[in-house]
């Protein structure tokens, strides 16, 4: 297997792209694996059994332009190894009002502006090419989710002459600004600069079918599809295997909360209420986040959970009764998710709990869910339309019984890593020039 560099995305446990990476990556030798990311992607939630050489994209790489350089956070450049002391001393504690301020105040307005393409630019470093040239990379693997991102990209193709993976994991080009005072050319130069490392990418990944599709239609290039594939064994030590439901009978949420999902999670939670007061039922909802929605207390039928580790997962998603995916039905948020593929997807077909898919019908979700029938599904934002689909749910054992295995069998035939992470492997070495074998 040939050395890698993978640029913008560390391997963690608490993202869908890290996730996606540790478990694509999760035969490959250790020592042939490297990542370069900014600072702020860098959290005491890093994975490094999977690979820990990694170089901090720090305050010698990112600049700020003047003025925005009052906003910065000055990180260190340079090589970074994780044990469970240096996380404490290298990842730098974010501050939640500092974050919250950029992120609701400033950043918008600096969107409206256009300001916010250029307020920030990374590029290569004496020391970073040092490091490179250490490493000796001979395939690069990259996400990419803004032009900073993308220019980067390009100058280290640039620099190594070596093959280039992309990984598109969401439609962000299509989130673009509508408005603004310079929206017009920043959406323009985006989508031309990502046709040029498109145009220098030897393989093209897509997260979904569905995004593979229209990327072929949009870009001209051809996309292979790869989504979180997973570890079945993980998995299948806590399996559900009964499918009575409790007295107290839970619904659970494990993921983020905000763009494209906040609407739907209300909508379910009032779903939740008018079960529990039409039919004298104590069914509940949890969310498992972060930070809990600032709603949440409008609804005693609703409660929160924090994230638990990830080995905990497979316990904690079989020991609920139903698992559910929901995305909201607004059209900047269909655009954000429609070709997605959530990461937790394919670790709730493994777990053996019925799955209730809350989604516009045009999203690569549904539309995987539809062929396969692996979740019961309500693809219209109608209280009373999901209200029925639980009800359904709740007193039809072999209706849960059946999708859960169906999902179950998928997850075996279609996610399990020791065959997806194999075509991976063979997708990325194939290239590699032959003399390099």
């Amino acid at each position: 297997m040939p050395k890698v560099l993978i640029i913008n995305q560390p391997f963690n446990t608490n993202t869908g792209g890290g996730i996606t990476l540790s478990n694509l990556f999760s035969k490959w030798d250790r020592e042939k694996l490297a990542v370069a990311c900014s600072g702020y992607l860098l959290t005491k939630d890093m994975d490094p059994t999977v690979c820990n050489n990694y170089y901090q994209l720090g305050s010698e790489e990112r600049k700020w332009m003047f003025p925005f350089h009052l906003f910065r956070r000055k990180y260190y450049s340079g090589e970074v190894k994780f044990t469970n002391t240096s996380k404490e001393i290298i990842v730098e504690n974010k501050s939640k009002f500092r974050v919250k301020l950029l992120v609701k105040h400033l950043y918008p307005v600096l969107d409206f502006l256009g300001f916010s393409h250029f307020m920030t630019q990374t590029h290569l470093s004496k020391g970073f090419c040092s490091w490179i040239d250490e490493f000796d990379p001979e395939v690069l693997y990259t996400q990419a989710s803004s032009l900073e991102d993308i220019l980067f990209c390009l100058e280290v193709k640039e620099y190594t002459g070596k093959p280039l993976i992309f990984h598109m994991m969401d439609d962000w080009p299509a989130t673009l600004e509508r408005n603004g005072l310079l929206a017009n050319y920043w959406r323009d130069k985006t989508d031309g600069m990502l046709r040029v490392l498109l145009a220098n990418t030897a393989v093209a990944m897509s997260i979904s079918d569905y995004m593979a599709a229209e990327y072929k239609r949009r870009y001209g290039k051809e996309f292979v599809t790869f989504h979180n594939p997973i570890d079945l064994r993980f998995w299948e030590k806590d399996q559900r295997k009964n499918y009575q439901l409790k007295v107290s009978p839970t619904i659970l949420y494990a993921g983020r909360i905000g763009l494209g999902i906040d609407d739907s999670l209300k909508i379910i939670a009032s779903a939740v209420h008018t079960i529990n007061k039409k039919f004298n039922s104590k069914l509940r909802f949890v969310i498992q986040s972060l930070d809990a929605p600032s709603w949440i207390t409008d609804y005693e039928d609703v409660e929160h959970q924090k994230f638990v580790p990830y080995q905990e997962l497979p316990k904690i998603f079989s020991d609920t009764d139903f698992l559910i995916l929901p995305y909201d039905f607004d059209e900047e948020s269909i655009k954000f998710i429609k070709y997605s593929m959530p990461t937790k997807a394919s670790e709730y077909m493994a777990s053996g709990t019925p799955i209730i898919i809350f989604s516009p019908e045009d999203t690569a979700l549904v539309q995987y869910a539809k062929e396969y029938g692996w979740a019961s599904m309500v693809t219209d934002s109608q209280v009373s339309s999901l209200s029925e689909t639980i009800f359904s749910l709740l007193y039809d054992e072999d209706l849960r019984k059946n999708i859960a295995t169906i999902a179950k069998h998928l997850a075996e035939t279609r996610h399990d890593a020791s065959i997806v992470s194999g075509n991976f492997q063979r997708c990325i070495s194939d290239v590699v020039p032959r003399n390099k074998n």
